[in-house]
């Protein structure tokens, strides 16, 4: 007769027996990734290349990352072991990496800015400069409620466009450099929750405070 304490100790056996790989998974980076017909890559064990439509980039990977094609047009990453911490946390990481490249060199990202406040507009003009700054020739002028105007010059890798005084579309193949470009616009002007002034990034809001009187 097996008594209740062997059933545990077979029960505990059993688990520590199982593969370590599938204690635990990545719910992001378990995600295929559908690859356009329009796109092409190359992998190395530390890195792959994707290019588009749109250019071509190079992504590093980790040793333990693998990069495999589970159906046609559709990649699966996976690491070697996801008992690892590390190797857990750029699973997903990896995978997110991948995608917005996918996505990047095929449709590309874009984002408006919206400015609001009394007499805030913006242009695009040639930048006296040049590209001394790194910029690509040209510049944003901002009339932002300072006594001066605020001059940004664009990097190359940008594309920016006024279709309203008071709205700017940037566009960019890279998500990360697009969020740091628009952070660095907004920076000149950040809102502000008293009378709600500012450079608003795509749909931002925010909470009115009202002012304390004595």
């Amino acid at each position: 007769m097996i008594l209740r304490s062997q059933l545990a100790a077979i029960g505990r056996r059993a688990l520590n027996a199982a593969p370590r790989a599938q204690l635990h998974l990545s719910h992001i980076g378990s995600q295929p990734i559908p690859v356009p017909e329009s796109v092409k890559f190359v992998t190395t064990p530390t890195s792959i290349s994707i290019e588009g439509p749109l250019g071509k980039t190079t992504l590093p990977l980790f040793p333990f990352v693998k990069i495999d094609l589970t159906e046609p047009k559709m990649m699966q990453v996976t690491v070697e072991d996801a008992e690892v911490q590390q190797q857990r946390r750029m699973w997903g990481t990896t995978r997110t990496l991948i995608s917005n490249a996918v996505t990047g060199m095929t449709e590309g990202f874009s984002v408006p800015l919206y400015l609001v406040g009394v007499g805030y507009r913006a242009a695009i003009e040639d930048d006296p400069r040049g590209t001394a700054d790194g910029g690509n020739g040209r510049r944003l002028n901002m009339k932002l409620g300072y006594s001066h105007s605020v001059f940004v010059p664009i990097p190359p890798h940008i594309k920016a466009e006024v279709p309203l005084p008071t709205k700017i579309t940037l566009f960019c193949t890279d998500k990360h450099q697009l969020g740091l470009f628009a952070a660095k616009v907004q920076s000149y002007r950040k809102p502000e929750p008293y009378k709600g002034k500012g450079i608003f990034v795509n749909r931002e809001t925010v909470k009115i405070k009202n002012v304390k009187k004595k």
